[in-house]
């Protein structure tokens, strides 16, 4: 297992066959002009794969994903050092626009669909950079429809008065009408039943083997993400601390007891414990 900080021993590379479709190398994040969000953060998304991105509310996910998407200037931030290379090209100057048309999209927290379109409109404005035609547009949305076969019962009813589930479906859906090569996925379990949560990361997965999308998830339910996914890194207060293969994550003593509430009295932070601190004394 890789563990990463300033002064760290070097980081493995992940131990994947595909070349990197996202290289994230050491970016700093800053709100304001002043405000310190992101501390040197460097991931790596394999070409086809799955890649979690953990951690506790308020640890860095969200800004990271909003990093990459480009989406970070709408709320006066900005990636102050490091690179992010999407598909062989650095992107750190690109519009949000311009980086969905080279084929990455993010898939915001909270759905934000739009209440007073149907969820069929809501679907065709994930289409709205592409140049190939109505017709394979219109192929597209059948995929969509086969893939959240809920969605197509509901086509002509208004997103904001469907059903928590079947807008986060909506909202996956709507991306994937962009043709993307990448999906940035923010919390996609956030105030779901178990139930719809297993049948959405289900769908993901099928996604991702069916139609050979990349996926980088930012997700809280470390349990389930570890389940779907192949690789996995894990943030606190803006910095990576641990990363590894999820298998190898699961069976980690740590991530046990400060992620899947295995053996701990409830989730702590790595680096308020002191055992772990004389173990990784990086972290302190």
């Amino acid at each position: 297992m890789a563990l990463s900080s300033d002064t760290a021993p070097e980081i493995e590379a992940p131990a994947a066959a595909a070349p990197a479709i996202l290289d994230v190398s050491n970016i700093e994040v800053i709100y304001d002009h002043v405000i310190l969000v992101l501390k040197g953060v460097t991931l790596t998304v394999p070409k086809g794969g799955i890649v979690a991105l953990l951690g506790a509310n308020g640890a860095g996910k969200t800004t990271t994903l909003k990093a990459i998407s480009n989406l970070l200037r709408a709320e006066r931030g900005e990636v102050t050092k490091g690179s992010i290379t999407f598909a062989g090209e650095r992107v750190e100057a690109l519009s949000p626009n311009a980086l969905v048309t080279r084929g990455c999209i993010q898939v915001m927290e909270g759905r934000h669909c739009f209440g007073h379109l149907t969820i069929e409109e809501n679907l065709l404005t994930g289409a709205y950079t592409r140049r190939d035609g109505g017709r394979r547009v219109r192929d597209d949305l059948d995929m969509v429809y086969s893939y959240f076969p809920r969605l197509k019962e509901r086509r002509s009813s208004q997103a904001g008065y469907t059903s928590g589930g079947e807008q986060q479906m909506c909202a996956i859906g709507r991306a994937l009408m962009s043709r993307p090569k990448m999906i940035l996925l923010d919390e996609p379990s956030m105030g779901l039943a178990p139930q719809l949560v297993e049948e959405i990361f289900e769908i993901v997965k099928s996604l991702n083997e069916n139609e050979g999308v990349s996926i980088l998830l930012a997700e809280q339910n470390t349990n389930v993400a570890l389940r779907y996914a192949t690789y996995g890194y894990i943030l606190e207060s803006g910095r990576i601390v641990m990363d590894g293969a999820a298998a190898a994550l699961r069976e980690n003593e740590d991530v046990k007891e400060f992620y899947l509430g295995v053996g701990g009295e409830g989730r702590r932070s790595f680096r308020n414990v002191k055992h772990y601190k004389r173990r990784k004394r990086w972290l302190s």
